[in-house]
């Protein structure tokens, strides 16, 4: 738990235990019956039920079908009635009109799980929706588990159960990687890929409209499974929020860590409608998706490729203790791209010890370079190779390696590869290889795969690889701040709030947006509404310089309309300011209702950025940091995270802007006090979870001042959502 407040009802989440069983319903049945098996050529239901067969299920299987007397040599039966002995899973194959009657009949004869491959469902549209709605409602009322509708089905590769229910094509051979796909066309062409690959899964998993068993359920499932070292995703769309970060957050990097590596398709696809907020328009589902999975601990994969990539280094190799990457090659041109990569995916090459350096010279040509990376030149013999790997493995320094190789006529590729695993395996360092080329290398690839060694046709793929593993690492061994106290005003908050509401006012500025802001131990500065020159005066003499502003619920950018002032420090000048800001915004924005001109103390010099959130239906606030002012839309310098936050991914959101530099006191500046800076965050986070009403939020800017002299807010603009309202 982040904190105490959370935004969605604890009561409607299962018990992880309750979850587990009934997946298990699932992938662990000792009957299953095929329901629409058929003997038609070309058929799902046959493909089904032979996939089943061949695959030589561990219990039994019972075809059904009304009008055959046999499936494959199998009796068939022609209801699922009429079998008479118990049945754990059936897989429905039949017409969309019929899921919903046959899902009963299962019901009523004790069934425990569903897989429905049948498609036309939420996908074609409100009439599918509803017949999903149905059928989801019959296994409720039965206690049955459901995977799917519109999916290809499930595979479990453990040899108590072998069991492939579903149509795919080829068989997956045995492994450690778990899969879960929103998309069953997908999973046949992964399937042939990992064939090719080597690469071996123990479940399979497509798991179609989700209508009941989704991802979270299965990572639970999974994360519990002995045979699972390793899951990867390929994901459309997430129903859970909090929920889902809070779950696997504690499989990733708790007691008992499993990575999990994922691809998110649609990208690229349109935000959601125009907001007027700064975090509105920077935070698109990729930002929701992008917080997710870093605070899930997932690493994210651009593309299907990246995502074996990973994968394979996770489920066959150890985790590198550190970031000190050796490279081994026998051309120096993918050495210098394997160094690129390194350095971009925040690894670093080892320094090698003396006693490394002089076993490299001694055993390398004097063309050589004996310093990471190791150039052993083209010539370079199988011996030659040996010598340079296992130096680098013993050394202290070496955390990792990447063993490069291009086919020379001069090099035995075969026999250089044997040498690769064994010494692998003796280090307990992660090594990841890659022999460039295509038919010179096939045979070598071919044994490196078979012999569990991640390969990887070029050297930048392999050092991304490392990369994700190293930051897998870095977050199963990351330290757990001390939490951060907070202890808010919410009845001031919700008097603003609320009255706001109350008399239709969905837009607050400053005047009402400090009040809320300060309720939270935000540090406002000193400041009040003016509404006449002489009112302007009088603050001006008791805050000293300051600021002036607009206040009108329909003006958002202040100074695009010439509504702002700054530096105002005498009465007289005050006066003047006030007369010649209602006279130009008049001009420029005739038809905005003007409150008066907000009068705010100067804030002290310090670095400007910025704080929001932007509420999701399903997931929830989202909260953004980064470099604020005039430079926000500019250059998009943010980070995002979904509220509720915890004092550790406070610190991360702020480290991990571009500009972090500008607050750690780069080239001889003085650093800014980035723990009140983290405070405030976290104050982000508290007054979002508690006030669902609040749609968007920007403080803009924020001044970060010099190492203990705190923050400021500087400026402010809350969207409410009248909808929210109790």
């Amino acid at each position: 738990m982040d904190q105490g407040n959370k935004s969605f009802n604890t009561d409607s989440i299962p018990e992880p235990e309750s979850s587990l069983a009934r997946v298990r319903a699932i992938f662990e049945p000792t009957s299953v019956a095929v329901i629409g098996a058929s003997q038609r050529r070309g058929s799902v239901g046959l493909a089904v039920f032979k996939n089943l067969l061949d695959g030589a299920f561990s219990g039994v299987i019972y075809p059904v079908n009304v009008r055959a007397h046999s499936i494959c040599g199998v009796r068939a039966y022609p209801s699922l009635t009429a079998i008479g002995d118990p049945v754990d899973l059936a897989i429905i194959i039949v017409p969309a009109a019929q899921v919903t009657q046959v899902a009963r009949e299962a019901g009523e004869n004790g069934v425990k799980g569903l897989i429905v491959i049948t498609a036309g469902f939420r996908e074609i549209g409100e009439v599918g929706l509803a017949m999903e709605d149905e059928l989801k409602a019959v296994c409720q009322e039965y206690g049955m588990s459901l995977v799917g509708p519109n999916c290809l089905g499930v595979i479990n590769t453990d040899s108590r159960f072998s069991m492939n229910a579903s149509f795919a094509r080829r068989p997956p051979l045995s492994g450690n990687i778990g899969f879960i796909s929103q998309s069953g066309a997908l999973c046949t062409a992964v399937l042939d890929y990992a064939a090719r690959k080597n690469i071996g899964f123990s479940k399979f998993i497509s798991v179609g409209n989700k209508a009941d068993i989704d991802e979270l359920a299965l990572l639970r499932y999974l994360h519990e499974d002995p045979e699972t070292k390793v899951i990867m995703m390929y994901v459309e769309d997430l129903r859970h929020g909090f929920e889902f970060i809070d779950t696997v957050r504690d499989i990733t990097g708790g007691d008992n860590p499993t990575p999990i590596v994922a691809v998110k398709s649609g990208r690229t696809a349109a935000g959601a409608a125009a907001v007027s907020s700064h975090t509105g328009s920077l935070a698109g589902s990729e930002a929701v998706y992008d917080a997710l999975f870093q605070q899930s601990g997932i690493y994210r994969a651009q593309t299907i490729s990246h995502l074996f990539d990973y994968a394979v280094a996770f489920a066959t190799q150890p985790l590198p203790k550190s970031n000190r990457v050796a490279i081994i090659t026998n051309a120096g041109g993918p050495g210098i791209i394997a160094t690129d990569i390194t350095m971009n995916v925040g690894l670093t090459l080892a320094k090698f010890s003396q006693d490394t350096t002089d076993v490299l010279r001694s055993a390398l040509p004097a063309t050589a370079n004996v310093h990471n990376p190791v150039d052993v030149i083209g010539d370079a013999g199988v011996d030659r190779y040996r010598a340079a790997y296992e130096a680098v493995l013993k050394d202290e320094n070496v955390d990792g390696v990447i063993f490069i190789l291009t086919p020379q006529s001069m090099t035995d590729i075969y026999a250089t590869a044997q040498i690769i695993p064994a010494l692998a395996q003796k280090s307990g360092k992660p090594v990841l290889t890659s022999f460039m080329g295509e038919l010179d290398v096939r045979d070598a690839i071919d044994f490196l795969e078979r012999s569990h060694m991640p390969h990887y046709h070029f050297p930048e793929m392999a050092a991304r690889a490392m990369g994700a593993m190293y930051r897998h690492f870095k977050w199963i061994s990351r330290q757990h701040l001390a939490e951060l106290e907070v202890a808010p005003d919410r009845t001031q908050a919700r008097l603003v709030i609320e009255k706001a509401l109350a008399s239709g006012k969905t837009y607050l500025g400053e005047v009402e947006g400090n009040k809320i802001l300060a309720a939270y131990g935000f540090p406002v500065l000193p400041s009040r509404l003016v509404g006449s020159a002489e009112e302007a005066a009088v603050a001006v003499r008791e805050l000293g310089c300051s600021v002036f502003k607009i206040a009108s619920p329909q003006i958002v950018h202040k100074s695009d309309v010439g509504g702002v002032r700054v530096g105002i420090d005498t009465e007289d000048g005050a006066r003047e300011a006030y007369d010649d800001i209602l006279r130009v915004v008049k001009g420029n924005a005739p038809e905005a209702v003007i409150e008066g001109v907000f009068v705010q103390q100067m804030a002290g010099k310090g670095v400007e950025v910025i704080l929001g959130i932007n509420r999701y239906k399903v997931f929830g606030p989202l909260l953004m940091f980064g470099l604020g002012g005039i430079f926000v839309e500019i250059f998009k310098d943010v980070s995002f995270r979904l509220a509720p936050i915890r004092h550790n991914a406070a610190r991360r959101m702020v480290r991990s802007i571009q500009a972090y530099p500008m607050l750690d006191g780069a080239r001889g500046g003085e650093p800014c006090d980035t723990d009140e800076l983290e405070r405030c965050l976290i104050f982000l986070s508290t007054l979002a979870t508690e006030n669902p009403e609040i749609a968007e939020l920007d403080i803009n800017p924020l001044f970060v001042h010099a190492k203990g002299k705190g923050c400021s807010v500087a400026d402010c603009r809350i969207l409410l959502d009248i909808d929210r309202m109790n």
